[in-house]
C-alpha cells in the first residue's frame, strides 16, 4: 500500500487516467459512422449511392450515368 507522497501521486495518475478516458469515449468509431451519414443527403436515382452535395450528385451523373436521363433535382445545379 503506497503512503505519503506516493499515494498523492498515484491518486493523480489515476485522476487523469480517467478523464483521458473520458473524453475518448465521446470520440468513438460509431460517433464518426454517425455523422458521416448524416452528411450524405443526395441518393443516386440509379445505381442509389449517397453524395453530400448537389455538385458532387451532378458530376457522379455525368461520369457514371452518361446515357441516363438528368433528375429534375440537378437540372438547375
Amino acid at each position: 500500500m503506497a503512503r505519503g507522497h506516493q499515494k498523492i501521486q498515484s491518486q493523480q495518475k489515476a485522476q487523469e487516467k480517467a478523464a483521458k478516458m473520458k473524453k475518448q469515449q465521446g470520440h468513438g468509431l460509431s460517433d464518426q459512422m454517425k455523422a458521416a451519414q448524416k452528411a450524405l443527403v443526395f441518393s443516386c436515382a440509379v445505381c442509389k449511392s449517397q453524395m453530400p452535395d448537389p455538385k458532387t450528385y451532378k458530376q457522379h451523373f455525368e461520369n457514371k450515368h452518361p446515357k441516363s436521363e438528368l433528375p429534375a433535382e440537378l437540372a438547375d445545379v
